[in-house]
């Protein structure tokens, strides 16, 4: 059985070596995570390249997702490095401040005192410190501690219910935006949209700088679950990540759960893509094993419909990057084999106005109805591909396409398997035996399977699916 969920892997001091990283690829991962909250260009860059090599060698596609750092909201520097907050104490916020003491610390986000006033509550350190504001003075915001505890250098500060005004795309962001622009990366994940405008933004740096990269928006403020405003986020993005961390601070943790589901319906409703992120297998940073909850949360994230399951620290610092990534892998495996398919169902409630749209739709209920071993796409931007994948056939669709960077794309579709296909005839019919072979020779049919092949004329034009053949290989 192949997995149909793709698996994100974030590379990072533990996962940093071409051997480490090619046994990552052979182990499952699909797409690798440059995160750009650390490291210079030129490191991206090396790394970038590394990954490209690793999956040559296993001869595997992997796409890459370069994650922008977004707004540092964040408190500065102490002179010891960290102090501990008592409840009920007095603590200022000082944007002023060059090192903290007991008493108060600086503020990356100078713009914090204008965003607050008494009776606003700030969590820090992903909500395991709160304080409560009891006034504004100039750039100092005198708080009480609600919750105390250790708090150290550069920890985060999210509000309780949203409403800070720092935007998502910072100056660092958009020359990190160039940079993955001259990598040639295929996603480019923005943090903390508010709005459809940051993504707007986020895509027309990118188009400036010369790249094709596809958008995720990673929600993770109050303002972006808002249901009018998450739909234009999407609207205005190739997909979306559930960034659950801060999230839970902003709404609390009892509310993901639910909006996990939705934000992931709406996804693929919207034939959009949806990534679920934020320790998933945490315990394994330190631990070969991960513990029963988090085997249940990747499941549950599979039969919400995701397509992929992410892996932030557990790979970029951990102990076992190579192991957490055959646990996962083995998790969603063992998940999609209840994986309902509901495609008649999903059928009532569909219209489709567009021919290449309705031709993947009739490849999905033929294939299904049929018995088809595989569903092949001849495409050249993957969209065919992606719309297949939108619904639950639990048949896998094989992405055949001249184009490197629709392969690269494609890795990130649940259920679609991109393969390189040279367009070396304008013959359909030759083309659409072509394809017969390529099947045969990756060992991904049998002759006597049934397969649907979806293919547009004139052939090599984008978003020209037209045609829809039912075959049965080797006859």
């Amino acid at each position: 059985m192949q997995r149909h969920t793709k698996i994100v892997a974030t590379l990072g001091p533990s996962s940093n070596d071409p051997e480490t990283l090619e046994r990552m690829i052979r182990a499952g991962v699909d797409v690798v995570r440059l995160n750009f909250s650390h490291g210079k260009p030129e490191d991206h860059m090396a790394r970038a390249q590394m990954v490209r090599d690793a999956a040559k060698r296993v001869g595997k596609p992997v796409a890459i997702l370069a994650d922008l750092q977004g707004p540092k909201i964040r408190v500065g520097k102490f002179a010891n490095g960290k102090t501990f907050l008592e409840k009920g104490q007095a603590f200022i916020l000082d944007a002023s401040c060059e090192l903290g003491n007991d008493e108060r610390v600086g503020l990356d986000y100078k713009d914090l005192p204008k965003d607050v006033k008494p009776g606003t509550i700030l969590l820090l350190n992903d909500g395991a410190i709160v304080l409560d504001v009891e006034k504004v003075v100039g750039p100092e915001i005198h708080t009480r501690v609600r919750f105390g505890g250790d708090l150290s250098n550069n920890k985060g500060i999210n509000q309780k219910g949203g409403g800070l005004t720092a935007p998502a795309l910072t100056s660092k962001d958009m020359e990190d935006i160039k940079t993955a622009a001259a990598i040639g990366i295929e996603y480019v994940a923005v943090s903390f949209p508010k709005t459809a405008a940051d993504m707007y933004m986020a895509r027309t740096l990118l188009r400036a700088a010369g790249s094709d990269a596809q958008t995720i928006a990673k929600i993770e403020r109050t303002e972006a679950v808002e249901p009018t405003t998450l739909r234009e986020i999407l609207e205005a993005s190739d997909g979306l990540m559930v960034a659950r961390g801060d999230l839970a601070v902003e709404v609390g943790e009892a509310a993901v759960p639910a909006l996990q589901k939705k934000m992931i319906r709406l996804a693929r409703e919207m034939n959009k893509l949806a990534i679920t992120a934020t320790q998933m297998m945490e315990s394994m940073i330190t631990s070969p094993v991960p513990t029963r909850a988090e085997v249940s949360d990747v499941a549950n994230a599979v039969l919400d419909g995701t397509d992929a399951v992410m892996l932030s620290a557990e790979t970029a610092a951990g102990k076992f990057p190579v192991e957490v990534v055959e646990t996962m892998a083995r998790v969603c495996e063992e998940a999609e084999k209840s994986y309902p398919v509901t495609l008649d169902q999903d059928f009532l409630n569909r219209t489709f106005t567009r021919i290449d749209q309705s031709i993947a739709m009739a490849a999905l209920f033929s294939a299904h109805h049929m018995g088809a071993k595989a569903i092949v796409a001849l495409t050249e931007s993957g969209s065919t591909a992606l719309w297949m994948s939108r619904m639950r056939s639990g048949i896998p669709i094989y992405a055949l396409t001249s184009q490197p960077e629709t392969v690269g794309k494609a890795a990130l579709y649940r259920e679609v398997h991109p393969i390189v296909m040279p367009r070396i005839t304008d013959d359909r019919e030759h083309l659409m035996r072509e394809a017969e072979m390529t099947l045969l020779r990756h060992k991904l049919v049998q002759a006597g399977d049934v397969i649907v092949i979806t293919v547009g004329e004139p052939l090599g034009q984008s978003g020209g699916t037209n045609s829809l053949k039912i075959v049965r290989v080797g006859q």
